[in-house]
């Protein structure tokens, strides 16, 4: 998770110069206009509820999810989750937001939903990437991992199609916010890999009944 971590934060960081030094006219500004020319519409019927779902998802109601986590890791005692939930979300408001200020993209023009300002990177996406990353740490056994990333990886391209569609985000900058978002997620797992990893053998230990126990790798990256 680490060095992924470390290469996504990096890779946005590197595009956030580049936009910043030119943000109406970025090298890579043809692609994103020829594929905003591709989700030109009709924007209507199917593809329309889809996008709508997609924008409350990262909107309002993307909040739900996250509340509903911090509830049920308090209910469960698992302070070290918890702390690793408020964490990795302060971080990424802080890059998020940071990025749009410093970069200061214009928009496409005329969005189909309310924006605020700065268009790189996009905040919907990066907050898919991390919730998705961060679910897969807490609560998604190892053995299930592999299914788990495969379909996040699907919904956050699904969130960075609904961005572009509705003509909030140019293409770079939902892949932006989706290595942005996933990337502190990772790093950050990787910080607090040792203890998590402690908390959950205590938890499944106090399940059964019996003492907690750690995997001899993870045992060997505690104790160093």
């Amino acid at each position: 998770m680490l060095p992924l971590g470390i290469v996504f934060v990096l890779a946005t960081v590197v595009m956030g110069v580049i936009v910043r030094a030119n943000a109406e006219q970025p090298p890579f500004q043809s692609l994103d206009e020829r594929w905003l020319t591709w989700m030109g519409g009709p924007h209507d019927g199917l593809y329309a509820a889809g996008a709508a779902v997609l924008n409350w998802f990262g909107g309002p109601l993307g909040v739900v999810i996250p509340v509903a986590l911090l509830i049920f890791l308090i209910a469960r005692k698992r302070w070290w989750s918890l702390l690793y939930l408020l964490t990795t979300y302060t971080a990424n408001i802080v890059v998020v937001q940071t990025l749009k200020n410093l970069v200061d993209r214009p928009r496409p023009e005329n969005p189909l939903v309310r924006v605020d300002h700065g268009s790189f990177p996009s905040g919907h996406v990066a907050g898919t990437a991390l919730l998705v990353v961060i679910v897969g740490a807490l609560l998604i056994p190892a053995a299930r991992r592999r299914a788990w990333w495969l379909g996040s990886a699907v919904f956050t391209v699904a969130m960075m199609w609904s961005r572009t569609w509705l003509h909030a985000h140019w293409l770079s900058d939902t892949l932006a916010g989706a290595m942005a978002g996933a990337g502190v997620a990772l790093l950050l797992w990787r910080v607090f890999a040792a203890r998590l990893a402690r908390e959950g053998s205590r938890q499944a230990a106090a399940r059964a009944g019996t003492s907690p126990t750690l995997p001899l790798e993870t045992q060997a990256r505690v104790d160093r």
